[in-house]
Order: C-alpha cells, then structure tokens, then sequence
C-alpha cells in the first residue's frame, strides 16, 4: 500500500526520517516484523511493545509508530510519533485492509456467560441455511466449519483486520464474533462495523482487571455504543430484558432494541418449559408468532441463550419458524454442559462454568433428573479474579458432594487459591486438590451408580496454563481414561 496514502488517515502525527513509498504489511508483534511492514508498538496488560521495536527493526521493519521518540536510525527507517497507538493501530489497520467489515453482515456478542453458545447458535443456523459463515471466540476461528486455534476470545486489532480481510476474500458474507470486555477496553474491535450487537447477561467475572461491577458494565456498554447514530444504516441491539442492566444498555444507542427473555414484556419470550435428560422444549412467543421449540441443548440458561440466537437471526431477516426447526437439529455445544457418551452407570457432564452464575445455572439444569447424588468439580484460575473464588464455592455447595481444583495455576499459590475458595463452601462434604486431573480421578473414584458428575471450568479446552506456558491437556481425555478404570465392564478402553 502506498505509505502517505495509509499514514494520511492519522490526521495528528510527528515523523522522522525519510518515509518509504510502499509497506507491504503492518505489525505489532515484533517476531512478525518483515522486511517492508510497519510496525506499531502497543502497551498491554503485560507487555510493553516499546520494548520491542528494535527486534522489528532487526526483521526488516521499516517503519515504526511509537508513542515515543526512540533511540533508532532514521537514515534506514522513520518514526511516526502518535498520542494513542492503540487508536492509530485500528484506524491504520482498518484502512491498509480496506475495512472489510463494512462488506459484510457482523455479529457481536458480549455478556459474562453464554457468548460461545449463542455465536456458535448463531452460525450453526446461518450454516444450515447454506449461508457463508465465520466465526471468531474462545474456541478459535472457524470458517465453513474449519477451526483455527487463537490465543484470545478476542483477538487483537491486526489480526481481526486481517481475519476479516481474508475471509471476505474466500466469499464469507456473515461473520460472527465474540466479544469479550477485555478486548472492548483495550479496543481490539475499534474499527469493526458491526451490524447487530447481542447482550447475554452480566455477572461477577473479570474483577482482577475491570475493578469493580458497575466499571465492567460500564466497558461492555461501549460496544452499543460504537454502534453509532446513523440511522440510515440498519443496525440492531438485541438485548436480555431479563438482566438487570437491560435499562442502561437500551438507552445506549440510537438503533432498534430487541428483547428475549422469560417474561411476557419481551419481544421473544419462553413459557410452558418441560426440561428431559437430553433435551428441553418451551413454547416460544415471537413479533412472527408463537412456535413449539424444541432443542437438545439442555437448562434454562439455554432457553436465553437459544433465544438470543434466535432474535439476533430475526433482526438479520431469517424467519422465526425456519430458525425454530434448525434449532432441533443442533448438537450440545462442545464443553457447554455438554453430556459425555460414555457407557457408564453414572451420568458425566462436562462444562465451561467459571463464574458463580454460570455455576448455579448447570447444576440447576441437572437437579430434576437426580436421582442419586450430584458430584460436582468446581475449577478456577490462578492470578485471576480472587473475589468470585468463595462466590463460586457457595454455588457449588448446591451439590450433594465438591471438588475444590484448579483450572489454569499460572504463577500462584495453589494452596492460597483454595483456600481463598473454601471460605464459600456451605457444607462439610467436599475436598481439596490442586491437581486439576488428579480431582478427576478422585472425583469418579468415589462415583456410585447413578450419580451425576459436572466437571466444570475447562470445557473441552486443549490446555493447561503452568506459570505463563500452555500444557496439552484434556478433561474429556482424563475422564474418559478415568472411567474406563473405573467402570471397564461397562465401556471400551478409549480410543
């Protein structure tokens, strides 16, 4: 791209040294400098890319954006000084890969529990209709059912520029993001034109970074926000009437709000629920009419989860009735409460809930269908959010029986981090144990026939975070291994 063409979107800059015609790419991580980028240099949670721009240099940079004068040969490559570089990244980023987001239908879904389930709704449906689809989350990148591992539930500015670039390139027409408050507050999504913005709920999570509760609702309200008052672009909130933040977040924008929820005020709402061991009908009321709905996913946090899909793919125009009859065809999303296949005279869930809420809501979904006791793994993270650990312990107390352990240790005290749980617990029975695989296996050690297992806090996770390394690891692998032992006259060793 031509280099005064790209720099001219900054309008307040200070450049030194002589600018070259042409970039070929644009940066910020330094190890993936080449000969030609640009390379911007941002500060994060943990690092300072200040630090790093002389290993770009190194790798071929030959432009550097700073927010700062830097020690450099201006005779080889030029310093663009900014105020912000954050902000210079999405404006530079959005123009060099001409903003691709504007070409196609976005989805952004943001909420402390639910985004994974109802992006993955809403592509699955958008799938079965045939239509192109990408989808971006803590899974990975999926595009047209391939999936790629990424490092964030949002990723950062430049490569969800990128994405977007090379997915509007290979004909996908709707994206799907999700949309995560530490992304919104480090502004990895400036830039993006999203068409409909999607509200799940808010609960305690995230309080190691954003504070306090009303700042980190305060941040996932700037995504409504950015939606902008441009009213001769056909934009959409679709909000939980339900959550008590509904008031704030309708009030942020000048688009149309759409509502789900369990009460007779919102625009789709559920009654007649009948909950099944392996799926859950309701009667669902919509601005097109009223359906028999009927899903395999299981729980009344799937109902608003189903629901969301549902009015976010009615605001994008799809017909409710058409979305009704999908939505039975969909499998358990992989790691959300999702029911092991495993021949077994014991019942195994595996699930993602790390937060109190999310906690309360899978063993609510089971509680009608116990017919023994519930045996319940409760996980959290090291150097994480402290304050919801005995919150989370308190909601997992509902079960007859607990597991204190540990999803992703990082650098802290294993013994501190259970304590720190254990002050919620509300009863006697439970234990211990720092080693995530280690509970596990105590965890269907001690099963009998007929108990209900939820291994909770990793989902189907391929990893496990030890000081700041990524480890291969697997619930569904060890509870699989785990299970074979215990019950081999029932199952087959796994494969």
């Amino acid at each position: 791209m031509n280099t005064q063409f790209l720099l001219s979107a900054l309008k307040v800059k200070q450049v030194y040294g002589t600018i070259p015609n042409e970039v070929i790419a644009i940066e910020q991580d330094s190890r993936q400098a080449v000969t030609g980028c640009i390379f911007i240099c941002t500060t994060g949670f943990t690092f300072d890319g200040h630090d790093f721009y002389k290993e770009a240099l190194e790798n071929g940079a030959s432009i550097i954006v700073s927010e700062k004068y830097l020690d450099m040969d201006l005779e080889k490559s030029a310093l663009v000084i900014v105020s912000d570089s954050k902000k210079a990244m999405a404006i530079l980023a959005n123009r060099f890969f001409d903003y691709p987001s504007t070409k196609m239908t976005t989805f952004g879904v943001t909420g402390t529990n639910g985004k994974t389930t109802v992006t993955n709704l809403i592509y699955s449906m958008l799938r079965e209709e045939k239509i192109q689809a990408g989808l971006s989350g803590t899974n990975g990148i999926t595009i047209n059912d391939e999936l790629k591992s990424t490092e964030n539930t949002t990723c950062d500015t430049i490569t969800n520029q990128r994405m977007l670039k090379s997915e509007l390139n290979n004909g996908i027409s709707h994206m799907i993001m999700e949309v995560s408050s530490h992304g919104i507050a480090q502004g990895r999504l400036n830039g993006i034109d999203f068409d409909i913005v999607t509200f799940t709920n808010l609960s305690h999570d995230h309080l190691d970074f954003h504070g306090t509760m009303e700042q980190y609702g305060y941040t996932k309200g700037i995504l409504f926000a950015q939606l902008g008052n441009d009213l001769t672009k056909s934009k959409y909130i679709v909000l939980n009437y339900d959550d008590p933040w509904f008031e704030t977040y309708k009030n942020l924008s000048a688009h149309e709000v759409i509502s789900y929820g369990l009460q007779e005020q919102s625009d789709f709402y559920a009654n007649k629920i009948t909950f099944h061991e392996d799926f859950t009908e309701f009667t669902l009321h919509t601005p097109e009419g009223t359906y028999h709905a009927k899903m395999r996913l299981l729980g009344t946090f799937n109902i608003y989860n189903a629901m969301a899909a549902i009015a976010s793919l009615y605001a994008n125009g799809s017909s409710v009735e058409r979305l009704v009859t999908i939505l039975q065809s969909i499998s358990p999303i992989s790691g959300r409460l999702e029911k092991l296949d495993i021949n077994a005279p014991v019942t195994l869930y595996l699930d993602y809930a790390h937060t109190p809420n999310a906690i309360e809501s899978s063993i609510q979904a089971v509680l009608p269908f116990k017919t023994n006791r519930l045996i319940y793994l409760a996980g959290t993270g090291g150097d994480r959010d402290d304050a919801k650990r005995p919150l989370m312990a308190e909601k997992a107390s509902k079960a007859d029986y607990v597991i204190l352990t540990i999803n992703d240790p990082r650098y802290e005290n294993t013994e501190k981090i259970l304590r720190n749980m254990e002050k919620g617990m509300q009863h006697d029975n439970y234990f211990l144990i720092a080693d995530r695989k280690e509970a596990i296996t105590y965890a269907i050690e001690i099963s009998e026939p007929g108990d209900i297992l939820i291994f909770a806090g990793k989902g189907q996770e391929n990893y496990q975070i030890i000081e700041n390394t990524k480890q291969p690891y697997s619930d569904t692998s060890i509870i699989k291994e785990v299970s074979y032992r215990k019950y081999k006259k029932c199952i087959p060793h796994p494969e």
